[in-house]
C-alpha cells in the first residue's frame, strides 16, 4: 500500500483564503503533513511540474492559472493516501464532485479547482520529490536533522 501523496493547494485556495479549512479538512481525514511550503511557481517551474499535460488542450489555461498567484504544495502520509485523497478531494470538474469532498465544498469549476491530488503512487513519489529534498520532510512526526 502506498503511503504518501502530494497535495497542492492551488492559487485559487489562497485568494480566497480557504488554506484553514482545506487543511483541517485534510487533517480530519487522518492525513499527516509530512512537509509544507507555499511558493509562487514560474511559468517554466509549471511547465515542468504539468509536462505530462503539455500535448492537452488546456494546458496553457493551467500553467496560466498556476502561476497567477501563490500555491502551497503539501506532502501528506497516510495508508493508502493515493486513493483516499483522491475520494477525498473529488472529481476534477466540482459538477461531478461528491458532496461533503473538498472540491465540492470549495473548487468554482473545473479550470479553478482548487486542489491537486497525485494520482498513483508513482506519481506521488516524483511530485513529491519535485518540492521536498528528503531531509525537509517530517517522518512520523520525528524532526529529520540536517547533518551539513
Amino acid at each position: 500500500m502506498n503511503k504518501l501523496t502530494l497535495a497542492i493547494l492551488k492559487p485559487d485556495a489562497i485568494a480566497r483564503k480557504l488554506t484553514g479549512k482545506i487543511i483541517t479538512q485534510i487533517n480530519e481525514a487522518g492525513f499527516k503533513i509530512i512537509a509544507m511550503r507555499m511558493l509562487k511557481l514560474s511559468r517554466e517551474t509549471a511547465t515542468g511540474f504539468y509536462k505530462i499535460h503539455k500535448d492537452k488542450p488546456f494546458f496553457e489555461e493551467l500553467l496560466e492559472y498556476m502561476t497567477s498567484g501563490p500555491c502551497i504544495p503539501i506532502a501528506l502520509q497516510k495508508e493508502n493516501a493515493v486513493e483516499d485523497f483522491r475520494k477525498l478531494i473529488g472529481s476534477t470538474d466540482p459538477n461531478n464532485a461528491m458532496a461533503g469532498t473538498i472540491r465540492a465544498r470549495f473548487a468554482e469549476d473545473i479550470t479553478h479547482n482548487i486542489i491537486h491530488g497525485s494520482d498513483s503512487p508513482e506519481n506521488a513519489q516524483n511530485e513529491i520529490a519535485f518540492f521536498f529534498a528528503r531531509k525537509q520532510m517530517i517522518d512520523n512526526y520525528d524532526f529529520i536533522v540536517d547533518e551539513d
